[in-house]
């Protein structure tokens, strides 16, 4: 399930707040800024698993739609990651590190989940997003991204122009500190453990 975990930037062991309460998700993000929402799609449940992007749009139009307008981004895309993808554990070191982009990191989970860890006011807040899950990091916020073993995920990105999404490494090593994101048991393994995941940014 969509989870939140707030750590002291220096302690990745004793949270400070665990929950799974999507309001108490929402508020607590957006005290840094993070947007945070549920969504529900009018055709989701019936959606199948190789649903097109067409498909997955029309399911979501509405809060895409709305979305695009209240925060001005200029497209939308869906991509769709799963095991067999081409080269998923050099995806997934891309962005294992502390990271920012020149624009807002908006992404809506359709099915599969992840963990971001955004780094602010010196904790770490790791998100678990599942499906109907949106998450939008705005521009500039240090943050890095793990999908765990086996990625499953299709999600819906927004844009503001093709190039906001580079990825400029922040160059601190916080990332290591904290563990890596195991989706199928909802547990964690420390750094270094044997992770074959992915980030798809």
């Amino acid at each position: 399930m969509s989870h939140l975990t707030v750590y002291l930037e220096q302690d990745a062991r004793r949270p400070e707040l665990a929950t799974s309460d999507h309001a108490l998700m929402e508020a607590h993000l957006a005290l840094v800024g993070v947007l945070f929402e549920h969504w529900h799609g009018d055709h989701a449940v019936s959606l199948p698993a190789d649903a097109g992007t067409d498909a997955v749009l029309d399911a979501y139009a509405v809060p895409v739609e709305r979305l695009a307008q209240a925060r001005r981004f200029q497209s939308v895309d869906v991509v769709r990651i799963t095991p067999g993808t081409a080269g998923v554990a050099a995806l997934r070191g891309r962005f294992l590190d502390e990271h920012t982009h020149d624009e807002d990191e908006a992404r809506f989970f359709v099915e599969g989940s992840g963990a971001f860890y955004l780094h602010a006011n010196r904790r770490v807040f790791r998100v678990v997003c599942e499906a109907g899950d949106l998450l939008s990091i705005p521009a500039g916020a240090p943050h890095w991204f793990d999908m765990g073993p086996r990625p499953h995920v299709t999600a819906i990105r927004f844009f503001t122009r093709p190039d906001g999404w580079v990825a400029h490494p922040t160059g601190d090593t916080i990332s290591a500190r904290f563990p890596l994101y195991e989706p199928q048991s909802q547990t964690l393994c420390g750094p270094g453990d044997p992770a074959d995941a992915i980030a798809a940014e």
